[in-house]
């Protein structure tokens, strides 16, 4: 278990979540685990910060095969409350209470020779003690969602926007995201004053997280009225 960055409000570990415990002291969990899509990028090349490619190829989420690794982090969660996105081509988690939607505003389009593509995704909530006023269930985001991979640095990052709506209907205690991935769950958290844990399996992300917390907040997407 190695502590990768910590500052007054994060502690982002590198690891295996399956293997570290950590996460486990966390009040509230709130990840895009791996889905069970089996997702692959389009290949489409990234240009970091300084201009230099960051990736050619087609990329692949780790664990993404199946959804065993998501069902056996949420198994260890047990039944406290939990935020946690997917897909509907997966079967939903176990005693989810409720359904809301990610819309996409900014998704570019799908296969040109395709009736419909698609510019949702699921995140399910579990457990109870969620809070804050009654709002729609389905939440727009205006970023451009073909800009976000190669800003960013990671395949599938989520806006601050969005995970900071999410984080703000919580109960109150630490966050947990055991698969933090571009690291938006731990931004929202420290944005809103919340304490949080996170890991995080890929190096290379960790570093994108780590270099992203150092620097602050950024806002990659507003959530839209």
């Amino acid at each position: 278990m190695t502590i990768y960055y910590q500052d007054e409000h994060v502690t982002l570990y590198h690891g295996d979540a399956l293997e570290i415990d950590a996460w486990l002291s966390a009040d509230v969990l709130v990840t895009d685990p791996p889905y069970g899509v089996g997702w692959v990028s389009g290949g489409t090349t990234w240009y970091g910060k300084d201009g230099k490619v960051v990736q050619q190829e087609k990329k692949k989420i780790t664990a993404d095969e199946n959804p065993a690794a998501r069902d056996f982090a949420l198994n260890l969660w047990g039944d406290r409350p939990a935020i946690v996105f997917g897909s509907w081509r997966v079967a939903r988690p176990a005693n989810t209470r409720h359904r809301l939607i990610w819309h996409k505003l900014g998704r570019n389009p799908g296969p040109l020779n395709a009736p419909w593509y698609s510019v949702d995704e699921e995140i399910y909530i579990l457990g109870s003690g969620f809070k804050g006023k009654t709002d729609p269930n389905v939440y727009p985001t205006s970023e451009n969602r073909a800009l976000e991979p190669s800003k960013i640095g990671h395949p599938t990052p989520k806006p601050v926007g969005l995970m900071e709506a999410l984080v703000s209907k919580c109960p109150d205690g630490v966050i947990a995201d055991p698969f933090s991935g571009s690291g938006s769950t731990l931004l929202a958290a420290r944005n809103l004053g919340r304490k949080a844990i996170g890991v995080e399996f890929e190096e290379k992300y960790c570093e994108i997280i780590a270099d992203r917390l150092s620097q602050g907040a950024f806002d990659f997407g507003e959530v839209t009225a």
